[in-house]
């Protein structure tokens, strides 16, 4: 971890934190879902360092040590691409590899039909290649449970009083446990909120230390959760279908 450098660059006026290691011609970006962030991608990175490439991995704005938008609510995953459009600029590269897990996963979909010159390749972890407003997320939404997490976490409002009962480094640990079971997670009935499903004293993933959730109880409880609530969550939600004209 001491090997891997530590900037911030600008992106529309907000500093982005960027993580890199390696110094080849090859450049490999790494971006994050939720709950995740730079740190997520540590060990990939130092892989990929150590087989000849610069990897580089951020936080998206409003995650982790990037700043806020003035205007959380209003965060697109537009502006994510942009993110990583300003990365790309700020480090010299005018081409480059893109790993992207979860919502990561959109954003470098986009990144291929927005910016295709930019893009090397593109390799997709969790999800496949979908396009937010092009794609069929939007159409299976109301076939879920009204109980199933996405759909509350899409409420404004909901997701906020749930997180907010508890610290960042607790909301990470039920969050991460519920995401390492078998079931995705579905509330029973309207009385019960999505943390309520895991017990605050639940052991651990064992992938999962109690030094990774350290990491991520800190940087969450200096970003907050608003920003990642809107994007991927709430823009999903209501996403126009012709966002990129």
């Amino acid at each position: 971890m001491e090997s891997i450098q530590h900037s911030h660059v600008q992106a529309k006026g907000l500093k982005l934190h960027v993580a890199e290691i390696g110094t080849g011609s090859k450049v490999v970006v790494f971006l994050h879902g939720f709950p995740e962030i730079w740190y997520s991608w540590r060990h990939q990175m130092i892989a990929v360092a150590n087989a000849g490439y610069r990897a580089i991995s951020l936080d998206f704005r409003g995650y982790g040590l990037s700043e806020h938008p003035s205007e959380p609510e209003k965060a697109s995953f537009n502006d994510f691409v942009e993110d990583v459009v300003a990365v790309l600029d700020s480090v010299g590269t005018s081409k480059a590899h893109l790993v992207g897990k979860d919502f990561g996963a959109f954003v470098a979909a986009m990144l291929g039909i927005l910016y295709p010159d930019r893009v090397a390749s593109i390799i997709l972890l969790g999800v496949p290649f979908l396009l937010p407003g092009l794609s069929p997320l939007q159409t299976q939404l109301p076939l879920l449970p009204p109980g199933f997490y996405m759909l509350r976490w899409m409420v404004p409002g909901r997701a906020e009083a749930d997180f907010g009962r508890f610290d960042a480094k607790t909301v990470v640990r039920k969050v991460y446990t519920m995401f390492s079971g078998s079931l995705p997670p579905v509330a029973v009935d309207e009385t019960q909120e999505i943390l309520d499903l895991v017990d605050s004293s639940a052991p651990l993933p064992p992938w999962f230390s109690e030094e990774d959730l350290a990491e991520y109880g800190s940087l969450y409880e200096k970003s907050g959760f608003s920003t990642a609530l809107q994007v991927p969550y709430r823009y999903l939600a209501s996403c126009p279908l012709a966002i990129f004209f």
